[in-house]
């Protein structure tokens, strides 16, 4: 494991320090699992991002215009009228 040094604000070392103490852990611990959940959550949009992105196309178009709105909801709009 590597020690660095964080500087931040007054307000967010102090939200760190009750946040730790909430959890019964150390400020160091803390920002430590945070930037862990971060870099896995991160790495789970891209990874998420890049399947759907490779995946196969699975709807066509003829070329013909989509349908309006009140064309699409024409029957349950004319149950409120």
């Amino acid at each position: 494991m590597k020690n660095v040094t964080v500087t931040m604000d007054d307000s967010v070392a102090e939200w760190a320090r009750l946040e730790a103490a909430r959890r019964n852990t150390s400020v160091s611990r803390l920002v430590g699992e945070l930037l862990a959940e971060k870099m896995r959550s991160d790495d789970a949009y891209e990874r998420a991002m890049n399947e759907w992105l490779q995946r196969d196309a699975t709807y066509s178009s003829d070329g013909s215009p989509y349908p309006r709105r009140d064309e699409i909801y024409a029957e349950r709009l004319d149950r409120f009228r």
